[in-house]
């Protein structure tokens, strides 16, 4: 397997067992932080819809044993030099300090980062959760780091710039021209009004994993982010001349880090994994197979997800040569109330024209459209395996 600037869609798992062993220089991950959580999110573009869950049955066992069986093909892949860095939060953060200090040795343990950051504080009989928890891993003893530095406080720099010299007790340390060495308290909050932002709820901001990236990397080696998400790690890597895989489980997230990291000059991206046939279509989540529909139809989702009134998107210029609405149905043989209901909601958007896409429809669906035309109403039953097949000409 070729292991250059890659993005895989798929389970990690299966995926990693593809990948060659001891081949990666850097792993980071932000995996899912059990926090029972179901994230709904419009990307910043307005032209991808992704809904992902944080939810874990059975309890925290059963979270750590699937996070388990990742970070043991993780180990694997890395190189002997190579480092690991897993971020995650108070929800699981012990409990995976455990399960890590078994796969990689207590003593591979190198730091527990602490990412400390602002954000709205809310009216609690606690003290505020300001931080998350990063821990770095290495492979052996011999590992890539290149030591980080970060400003001398005021009141270092006022006694350099008095003395010469800093007095610390009974010694006098001469500064670095660099600063101090960087310790594993990090500061770090998203900029206002970022450009970085793509509305994904739980992105981290690229300042953060800048340096990750700068101390345990050098320029052509190969990074890996096996729940990339955005692509924060692969968009870093890409501005640092690294390498990098990606690997994520939702299409819409694959589209949004091509994307991305097209924008930053990455023109030598393998995209594989993505669903194409009927039976992989219908495995996918409802919001995804929603996406896949309403992206193959070149329109734009509805904002709202749940409660959306029975519209999926909407498209400017369709065979109608006006605008319509779409709705998705996961499923076969979708009956006549289904495009009942679909009138009613045409009529609600004030508008005459309409899609639903489904992978099959029964005999009262095509007489209800039928009639519907009748009354003014343009609606138009597609499969999936006709939209497969039309592709971008859906509207010649």
């Amino acid at each position: 397997m070729k292991n250059k600037n890659k993005l895989i869609c798929g389970d990690n798992l299966v995926e990693l067992a593809k990948i060659k062993e001891e081949s990666i220089d850097l792993i980071y991950i932000d995996p899912p932080f059990f926090s029972n959580k179901n994230y709904e999110v419009v990307w910043k573009d307005e032209a991808e819809v992704r809904s992902f869950k944080d939810r874990w049955k059975g309890g925290i066992n059963n979270y750590i044993e699937w996070m388990e069986e990742r970070v043991i093909e993780l180990h694997r892949v890395l190189k002997p030099t190579g480092s690991m860095y897993l971020h995650c939060d108070w929800h699981a953060s012990h409990y995976l300090k455990v399960m890590m200090d078994k796969i990689f040795g207590k003593k591979k343990f190198r730091n527990e980062i602490i990412w400390h950051y602002n954000r709205w504080t809310a009216v609690s009989g606690m003290f505020q959760r300001m931080h998350d928890n990063i821990y770095f891993y290495t492979k052996s003893g011999k590992y890539t780091f290149n030591k980080l530095f970060k400003e001398y406080s005021k009141a270092s720099k006022k006694a350099h710039k008095q003395r010469g010299f800093i007095q610390r007790g009974h010694f006098k340390s001469y500064p670095n021209p660099k600063g101090v060495s960087a310790d594993d308290v990090w500061e770090i909050n998203f900029p206002a009004r970022s450009k970085e932002r793509l509305g994904y709820p739980t992105q981290k901001p690229e300042a953060l994993l800048e340096k990750i990236i700068k101390a345990s990397s050098n320029k052509g080696d190969l990074v890996l982010d096996a729940f990339a998400g955005c692509g924060t790690a692969l968009a870093v890597a890409q501005k640092l001349g690294r390498q990098w895989i990606g690997i994520d489980i939702s299409p819409t997230a694959i589209k949004v880090m091509g994307k991305r990291l097209e924008k930053l000059g990455a023109s030598d991206i393998k995209i594989t994994g993505l669903p194409t046939s009927l039976k992989q279509l219908k495995k996918l989540e409802p919001f995804e197979f929603q996406n896949w529909v309403v992206s193959k139809m070149e329109a734009y989702p509805s904002r709202k997800k749940t409660g959306d009134m029975g519209i999926d998107g909407y498209i400017k210029r369709t065979l109608f040569k006006e605008p319509a609405v779409i709705q998705v149905k996961q499923s076969e043989k979708v009956g006549r109330n289904v495009v009942d209901n679909f009138e009613t909601a045409i009529r609600r958007a004030k508008k005459k024209n309409g899609f639903i896409v489904a992978f099959s429809f029964g005999k009262g669906a095509y007489e209800e459209a039928a009639r519907a035309r009748k009354d003014d109403l343009n609606i138009k039953l597609i499969t999936i395996k006709h939209l497969k097949k039309m592709g971008k000409d859906f509207d010649k």
